[in-house]
């Protein structure tokens, strides 16, 4: 579990990178969601965290791919691949992401491609 921030310090419609390795991104959406993602495309290396945030889509802002922050899964080219997603609590206001093991991102990515 890897404190992130209070709460309060992350508005809706914003973001918070945490340099963990890998980096992670935290989304607070506009409707008091929050998601938190593997913080690289999976297209090409940006930040997610820099990225336009609508609902529950980030837009990659280096060649417009699209991400779906529930799934990790991306929405349109040219990304193809998922970002890992991870679990995200807040306790007493500040928010916590709890990571998910490679193998785990993995296996969800195998999947995907073998349904394909």
């Amino acid at each position: 579990m890897i404190p992130v921030c209070r709460l309060e310090d992350l508005p809706k419609g914003e973001s918070a990178r945490v340099g963990t390795t890998p980096p992670i991104a935290v989304f607070h959406t506009d409707d008091g969601d929050l998601y938190a993602i593997d913080d690289t495309c999976s297209h090409q290396d940006a930040s997610l965290s820099d990225g336009w945030l609508e609902g529950c889509l980030v837009e990659c802002p280096l060649h417009a791919a699209s991400f779906d922050l529930r799934t990790g899964r991306p929405t349109c080219l040219p990304a193809r691949r998922p970002v890992r997603t991870h679990r995200v609590t807040v306790d007493d206001g500040l928010v916590h992401v709890h990571l998910v093991a490679e193998q785990d991102a993995t296996e969800d990515a195998f999947e995907e491609d073998s349904a394909a």
